[in-house]
């Protein structure tokens, strides 16, 4: 099994190289798509569609470019990290990089919440009520939590199965419900009428707001580069990875759209199970009563929590490259570095994440409803993790090697796209307390950002008065 070396003054950790282009692709799908932006671009109608293909023009597409150009010219472990510190100097790496690892901490508590509401769903009208119980909510999401860090211990040999799984659990409910939504069709044509109807009736918060999300469901064919040295072959895998799983998630999210509206009229989509739902409701209208399409809602639901942990599972393995490439640069602690001697995995930083997520999940729980607790977790992590998009598009504007207006018109679109949104992300929804929302959003975005900046300045200090030298 072929290996990589880090040539550093410490000790040389090594990852085993066992992604292939397979894994890369099933890890890109599981990773980006989240069916339940479907439910939330449904409340928009048919405009979702057109705004699905804004987002898809001026950030999906241009991060793509981005990513495929930086990851040739440099696939080491670390990806944004190393991009960041390519381009602008090593205290701008480590806040990208600190920036895109503190967002998955608040990241996961997010999708472990919507996962605990899915499986609650997926028990019947009996347990549904659950998915409003914090005990619930929290059991379940540090259930799945740890079961993913666990996994990613022993390793990419194991571990690289729950996101390849998780990848099944997001395609086949958007299969399941596309197929059932082109079959309603054609009984009983479409729930939702669609002529005339492509552009937004009017412009509002919600809207706005609702476009910063659309965009942060596009975004994650940076994390698959950060397990660079763990992928064979890493520049030509990483390069066709972005365009095979590319166009399945961008048919996975408009087609979806559209079998979602085709179903039921947006006002009528739960927000919360939307995609469960609809599956339910076309079930019994397709086969009636006792009909054995009937059990597929509870099946769609349990997928669509399998493909979150999935989810997680990815998340963890990529963002915890990045502490562990800090602690081989020396601008985090050496313990960051460390491989454990069996599994050959980075066990400290990965400890790390679950211990830090933990916390976030049972903070994020205290002190408001689940639903408020969820919302203000998904502002947050847009904002955190738009942060090192900015870094990422710098990146490409500094180290493209063509230098063309279509490269230039990728990287500045992405760029202004990833700045619009992290000022859309400050805007508050409807919420019990927005005052506090807003304060726990911005104070805490506020604060990662200054300990990162500190952190990456004093680690930078001292790597240099021990004499490090560039990594």
């Amino acid at each position: 099994m072929a290996r990589v070396t880090y040539l550093s003054g410490m000790a040389n950790p090594s990852l085993p190289r066992v992604m292939t282009l397979r894994d890369v692709v099933l890890f890109n799908i599981t990773a980006i798509v989240g069916l339940r932006h479907l439910q939330t671009a449904s409340q928009f109608g048919p405009a979702s569609i057109v705004l699905w293909l804004i987002a898809m023009v001026v950030f999906f597409l241009p991060s793509a470019a981005a990513v495929r150009e930086l990851a040739e010219i440099d696939p080491r472990t670390g990806g944004l990290y190393r991009w960041a510190d390519r381009a602008f100097g090593q205290r701008h790496g480590f806040l990208a990089g600190w920036s895109y690892w503190v967002s998955n901490i608040v990241y996961f508590p997010a999708l472990l919440v919507s996962t605990a509401a899915i499986a609650a769903y997926a028990g019947g009208a009996g347990t549904a009520g659950l998915a409003e119980s914090s005990v619930f909510v929290g059991v379940v999401s540090l259930g799945c939590l740890w079961f993913a860090i666990v996994t990613n211990l022993v390793g990419l040999r194991i571990g690289r199965w729950v996101p390849n799984i998780g990848a099944y659990g997001t395609w086949l409910p958007a299969a399941i419900l596309i197929g059932l939504a082109i079959w309603a069709f054609a009984r009983f044509g479409s729930a939702t009428p669609f002529t005339g109807r492509f552009l937004p009736s009017h412009f509002n918060f919600e809207l706005i707001n609702f476009f910063a999300t659309i965009t942060f469901a596009f975004a994650g064919l940076e994390l698959a580069p950060t397990l660079g040295d763990e992928i064979r072959d890493p520049a030509a895998t990483l390069r066709r990875g972005v365009i095979i799983s590319g166009v399945a998630i961008v048919a996975i999210y408009i087609i979806g759209s559209l079998a979602i509206l085709v179903a039921l009229p947006p006002d009528q989509v739960s927000v919360t199970n939307g995609v469960a739902q609809v599956v339910a409701v076309m079930a019994e209208r397709l086969g009636g009563g006792g009909s054995w399409l009937l059990p597929l809602a509870a099946i769609v639901a349990l997928l669509i929590a399998l493909g979150n942990v999935g989810g997680v599972a990815a998340w963890l393995a990529g963002s915890a490259r990045l502490p562990f490439a800090a602690g081989i640069d020396r601008v985090l602690p050496a313990a960051f570095s460390r491989v454990h001697p069996r599994w050959q995995t980075p066990y400290v930083a990965l400890l790390a994440q679950g211990g830090f997520a933990t916390l976030f999940v049972l903070l994020g729980l205290m002190g408001s409803t689940v639903r408020d607790a969820y919302v203000a977790l998904q502002s947050a992590t847009v904002i955190l993790y738009f942060v090192p998009y900015l870094y990422l598009f710098g990146a490409y504007l500094r180290l493209r090697r063509e230098r063309t207006l279509r490269t230039a018109w990728m990287g500045w679109a992405g760029f202004c796209t990833v700045a619009l949104s992290i000022a859309l992300s400050l805007i508050p929804p409807a919420v019990e307390r927005p005052l506090w929302f807003e304060l726990k959003v911005v104070g805490g975005v506020s604060g990662f950002l200054i300990v990162g900046w500190w952190l990456g300045v004093r680690g930078v200090r001292q790597r240099t008065a021990s004499g490090g030298g560039p990594p």
